[in-house]
């Protein structure tokens, strides 16, 4: 079929992303410049939060990054922030950036050594609610010493590994890591279909426990999360004085978001509680059995190799002897010269995965931005800091929560943390009741954010990530699976912070 000039611009137009969505995007980008027209720069800057909490929501029709993409360059066209702000923005953020870029990719040489380590973990564990528990355990032990985007990579790439496993043996094909099954599921035989249906299940389940232990349990420490550190250093506490002082908030969350994982795969609920199908079982029991047969002296000497180096990686976060993403880039010159991967295309491959979401995520500190430029949040703050006094430590909890929710966390805690800093040095505010605000900000940036992909940049990691499409995790399951955890988590936070606070 032939098209016209004008028709083939239209067809290109966010390429096979449905009709609907393709108006909707068009809707909003004539919308905006009307609206800060017609009734100012905060409305349209509230209005473009949402319309890009739209795009990420429906990431499953059209990847973020071009939608998005087109919203942020609008934003800066008609002036709602300006490239200097965009650029300061991505300056404060380098760290994660570097972190994404490298850390992710270093990961990538570590996979047949994780996907060794966590075969051997699932085939040993039988019960779906204990394996749960260690997934959702052990995410939070490592997000506290690590990053939680780290984590988040590490069970990606074991979920990957799994799903490549058991797809190319049921469907006799190749199974391809950029984010697209290539092959046709009417080509696998009914029962193999019905498996892979309830593996999908599973391994959703499996991601979800471990994306909310990472936010368990990086709230605990100074490393575990960006914000953490921010505020740590504006409030001039050491590794082990921030645990103290978060640890009346932190454990209590820690233990209700355990139980509450416990509890989800006993009563089924929230679509967990999924099995791992026998069939899957046994495919993946033969897959370790022949790999632990195949397995030569070299490949031993990487597994090692990676075993070690994996090692040092904890060491090296855990005290925090470099910025995440230049340990990252360490990871990998470690991991390529001493396993011999010399040749550029094999290194370019590791990088496939993050960069698409580095992108994503410059796009979206456009977003935060316009939020900073415009003040989206000012009359939020100023209201908490009117209350009495005895009140604002819950408030800040459930106003930085919410914010998080919609808008990025260390943003939000930026914001919340330089105000409440000015009100200290004004003496509007006792340093006693500073510290009970700040243990406030930190936790409510931390703990109700799970809510959405939005608030937690490892929850949008993992959306944008290659397995999501493939294991159908989409915006809207996301959320639903995470609501159990948002429900009981800042319910939780609410009351301790009411009591220890």
């Amino acid at each position: 079929m032939t098209y016209t000039l004008p028709q083939a611009f239209v067809r290109n137009f966010l390429g096979n992303s449905p009709v609907w969505y393709k108006q909707a995007i068009i809707g909003f980008l004539v919308l905006n410049p009307i609206l800060l027209f017609a009734a100012g720069p905060v409305v349209t800057g509230w209005l473009l939060i949402f319309e890009f909490i739209f795009t990420l929501a429906l990431a499953l029709k059209c990847y973020p990054l071009q939608p998005g993409g087109l919203l942020a360059l609008e934003a800066v066209v008609i002036g709602l922030a300006g490239p200097d702000a965009v650029s300061h923005e991505i300056e404060s953020n380098l760290e994660v950036i570097l972190l994404l870029m490298f850390m992710v990719a270093g990961i990538y040489f570590m996979k047949s050594m994780l996907l060794w380590v966590f075969t051997k973990i699932l085939l040993q564990i039988r019960s779906k609610a204990l394996l749960s528990l260690m997934f959702s355990l052990s995410a939070a032990v490592l997000s506290a010493f690590l990053d939680a985007l780290t984590v988040t990579a590490v069970l990606i790439s074991v979920a990957v590994g799994f799903y490549a496993v058991f797809h190319k043996v049921a469907s006799g094909t190749s199974f391809h890591s950029t984010g697209h099954d290539h092959s046709d599921d009417n080509s696998v035989h009914e029962r193999s279909r019905s498996d892979l249906a309830q593996f999908r299940a599973f391994l959703r389940s499996l991601l979800m426990h471990g994306a909310v232990g990472t936010a368990l349990g990086g709230v605990c420490t100074l490393v575990g999360e960006p914000q953490n550190l921010l505020i740590a250093e504006k409030a001039g506490w050491e590794f082990v004085e921030f645990f103290v002082l978060m640890a009346p908030i932190t454990m209590p969350v820690l233990a209700a978001g355990l139980l509450t994982c416990f509890l989800l795969e006993k009563t089924k609920w929230f679509s967990y509680g999924a099995e791992l199908p026998s069939n899957v079982r046994h495919i993946l029991e033969e897959f370790a059995a022949e790999e632990d047969k195949a397995r030569s002296m070299r490949d031993k000497a990487m597994l090692a190799t990676q075993v070690v180096v994996a090692i040092f990686l904890v060491f090296a976060l855990a005290f925090h002897l470099a910025a995440v993403g230049l340990i990252g880039l360490t990871i990998i010159v470690l991991l390529t010269a001493l396993n011999g991967v010399v040749e550029e295309h094999q290194i370019g491959k590791a990088f496939e995965e993050a960069l698409p979401f580095t992108a994503l995520l410059v796009v979206f500190f456009t977003i935060v931005s316009v939020i900073h430029e415009q003040h989206l949040f000012q009359p939020i703050i100023q209201w908490v800091l009117s209350m009495d006094e005895s009140i604002q430590p819950v408030l800040f909890f459930a106003a930085n929560g919410l914010l998080s929710a919609i808008s990025d966390n260390v943003f939000v805690a930026t914001v919340y943390i330089n105000e409440v800093v000015e009100a200290l040095n004004a003496g509007a505010i006792s340093r006693e009741h500073f510290d009970a605000l700040a243990v406030a900000i930190n936790t409510g940036t931390n703990i109700p954010s799970v809510a959405t992909p939005n608030g937690q940049a490892a929850f949008l990691f993992l959306l944008t990530s290659a397995i999501a499409p493939l294991i159908r995790l989409s915006y809207g399951t996301m959320v639903w699976m995470a609501l159990p955890y948002t429900i009981v988590m800042s319910a939780t936070g609410v009351i301790a912070v009411n009591y220890a606070l």
